[in-house]
């Protein structure tokens, strides 16, 4: 007889533990080797906590009472519960403090969606330090990690969680329609980005060309200017904040496989400045993501910059198999173009 387990949910069976108990080892030791030592939190939070920390996040979370009737909550992310770690134990520590973790994560999602409710993540956080510096060596940490997966064509997304909301307070545009438009940005969704702006009455024709236009912009520093010819000093800041950090990335030798992505939101709340998306060719979808959130320290009474980033592990353990796959069929036609053209193998003779 078969038992079911919630949609959203899985199994793993040895094979898949074994590669993925490696992978967990790889990205451990690259942690270490940056100076990141690993922790772990609790897998509950009370719910008052993880609302701290992003009112939005929380939306997601499963919800649960004690025995004493406390609203407690299943970790939604890690930053948070990082977050409020740091706060309560290394207050007084010195700066930067650098930590990393391998835990579970659980979000309540629409079974039909395909998304899990149980996802494995590992990354990343760096409280303290400098901005534009601790950008840098968070994504050159990140570069490393997918190198180790194996995952060398992998593209990492930078952009600026503050740039639309930026662009759109210059233009004198709604609260209500800019929320709407940041939505449709999280979601990757640039038509709907152009309907719901063309539909608002306080929106210009020329405004929505400028913000669908710039949400369009992806690759080299070259981006930044044109993002400046649209839209002027409406989006300065957010370019300058970018261009800093890619120059720290050039001198780090870490900007090589980084693209600017002007169009890049990420779906949480606590995110300001720089934000990173990862991406890889053998998988249709994110296999990571993260970014600064110098505002959140402080909603646990320590005031600090930070940066961090995760991977989601199920789907950076699908990407490692369609890239040894690649990596195979690549090889498997070299052999047969060297097959062609020599003369003497059996595949050349007639």
């Amino acid at each position: 007889m078969i038992y079911p387990i919630p949609p959203g949910t899985r199994d793993v069976l040895p094979d898949e533990m074994r590669e993925l108990r490696r992978l967990h080892m790889a990205l451990v030791d690259v942690f270490e080797r940056y100076g990141y030592g690993e922790v772990r939190t609790p897998t509950i939070e009370y719910e008052e906590v993880l609302s701290r920390g992003d009112g939005r996040g929380v939306e997601s979370a499963y919800r649960l009472f004690d025995e004493r009737g406390e609203l407690l909550a299943l970790r939604s992310d890690m930053t948070i519960p990082i977050a409020r770690l740091v706060a309560s134990r290394f207050a007084e520590a010195d700066q930067p403090i650098r930590l990393c973790y391998i835990a579970n994560a659980y979000r309540a999602v629409r079974p039909e969606s395909g998304r899990l409710r149980e996802f494995g993540q590992a990354g990343v956080e760096l409280i303290g330090g400098s901005p534009t510096d601790g950008t840098a060596e968070v994504i050159e940490v990140l570069e490393s990690a997918l190198d180790a997966a194996g995952l060398t064509r992998a593209v990492i997304g930078l952009g600026d969680a503050d740039l639309h909301s930026q662009m759109m307070r210059e233009f004198g545009v709604s609260e209500a329609v800019s929320n709407v438009a940041q939505q449709m940005l999280e979601r990757h969704d640039l038509v709907g980005l152009d309907d719901e702006l063309s539909q608002a009455d306080d929106v210009s024709a020329e405004q929505r060309r400028a913000v669908v236009e710039i949400a369009q912009l992806r690759g080299g520093r070259e981006v930044l200017d044109r993002a400046r010819s649209i839209g002027g000093p409406a989006v300065e800041g957010a370019i300058s904040r970018i261009e800093q950090t890619f120059e720290a990335l050039e001198r780090r030798n870490a900007a090589e496989r980084v693209q600017i992505d002007l169009g890049l939101l990420r779906d949480l709340g606590y995110y300001s400045g720089a934000i990173v998306e990862v991406y890889d060719p053998a998988l249709g979808h994110i296999i990571g993501g993260g970014g600064r959130y110098d505002g959140l320290m402080a909603r646990f009474g320590m005031e600090s910059p930070a940066a961090g980033f995760t991977l989601y592990l199920e789907s950076l353990h699908t990407a490692q198999a369609g890239e040894e796959l690649a990596r195979e069929q690549s090889s498997d036609g070299d052999d047969d173009a060297d097959a062609d053209s020599n003369p003497e193998s059996p595949g050349s003779r007639a």
